[in-house]
């Protein structure tokens, strides 16, 4: 398929474990940050391959995986809500709240829905003039414009039954707090181009130097990341930390200004809770004074609900890159994808849904014997 077959030359990726395995002298641990990411390099077996000298951790990056409980039980107090059409897009779905998740509430007669884009829970919206309309807007800055587009045109068209549940998160603060955590092992992150895309890369500079922490943004595709950890590789053992923009064809430091000038007119930067980590100072987006009256949160007064996660489920770790998923005693055992404690195990991107679906469980077994 082209543009992506490009991206899997095995012959090409062949050099690439070469150049990696004769640049690497010492041991460096280096981690990806997005689930995307992730997933690549557990499907196409690349932590297999790559010589002893480099070890990959898991990040944060999955939206669905830091989404808070609290944020989850509140989608499924709104949903549950009469005269309400909950709109979300389908990983969502099968996210555990305390005590069940939208499925089941879709199964006890709530109006749910799977859309494709905001828009089209704003389409529904124009369509049910008579019902309320709430879209799960949740994701990193990759997902944020379009969720911002969707406000604005809902208050440029005055559609009033239209609100959103805001859960949006940022990526910098998130990496600054892994590189001043004591217990980070963290020598190199390979950044998420996709988040890059749209915000640039001027943010890690400044991270950089502080932290002396190289910072590769790459793709997705097995080229994409062997190229990633290769330049990461290089700066570690010459003794450097700069950002280096490994994925060209979609990445400009300035990013995507549009889109940065849209985020900045809908939302407002606030301190949010990550699934797992808690709570990071300046690590989210709320709606704007301006587009305040389609915040569902406030519209239906669930802001005061609290939980407790599980004790069993160890997935704070896994986002942090201090643990596998497969170091964990849930794993594979009490917690599966039919039964998931926690949100990496249930979506697309979640490191525990990974290993699970590619069959990583020797440290669990070995762990148990």
């Amino acid at each position: 398929m082209k543009y992506l077959d490009e991206y899997r030359d095995p012959e090409l990726a062949g050099k690439l474990f070469d150049e990696i395995r004769e640049t690497g002298k010492h041991h460096w641990t280096m981690m990806e940050v997005c689930g995307g990411q992730t997933h690549s390099i557990i499907r196409n077996g690349i932590d297999q391959l790559l010589p002893d000298t480099v070890e990959l951790i898991h990040g944060p990056g999955c939206p669905v995986c830091v989404t808070p409980l609290e944020t989850i039980d509140r989608a499924l107090a709104i949903a549950s809500s009469p005269d309400v059409i909950f709109c979300s897009f389908g990983d969502m779905l099968r996210v555990p709240g305390s005590e069940k998740d939208l499925f089941r509430v879709k199964s006890e007669g709530g109006d749910v829905r799977i859309v494709y884009s905001p828009l089209d829970a704003l389409k529904v919206a124009g369509e049910n003039p008579e019902k309320e309309v709430v879209f799960f807007g949740i994701g990193f800055e990759t997902t944020a414009p379009a969720n911002a587009m969707a406000v604005f045109q809902a208050k440029q068209l005055e559609i009033a039954n239209f609100s959103m549940l805001v859960s949006h998160v940022l990526v910098p603060p998130a990496l600054e707090a892994i590189m001043s955590s004591p217990s980070s092992r963290v020598q190199a992150f390979l950044a998420a181009g996709h988040v890059c895309s749209v915000m640039g890369y001027w943010q890690y500079e400044p991270l950089v130097e502080k932290y002396r922490v190289p910072i590769v943004i790459t793709g997705f595709e097995p080229l994409d990341v062997l190229e990633g950890i290769r330049r990461v590789v290089v700066q570690l053992e010459e003794g450097r930390a700069e950002v280096e923009n490994a994925y060209e064809r979609a990445v400009l430091r300035e990013g995507n200004l549009p889109a940065q000038r849209m985020l900045k007119d809908v939302f407002t930067v606030c301190e949010r809770t990550w699934r797992g980590i808690g709570s990071i100072a300046n690590s989210g987006w709320e709606l704007s004074d301006k587009y305040r009256e389609f915040d569902a949160a406030h519209r239906f007064t669930v802001t005061d609900i609290k939980t407790q996660e599980s004790p069993l489920c160890r997935s704070g770790e896994v986002l942090q890159g201090l643990i596998k998923p497969n170091q964990c005693q849930a794993f594979g055992t009490v917690c599966t994808p039919r039964k998931p404690l926690g949100a990496t195990m249930v979506s697309n991107e979640g490191a525990c849904a990974a290993y699970y679906r590619y069959g990583r469980f020797a440290e669990v077994e070995s762990a148990n014997t």
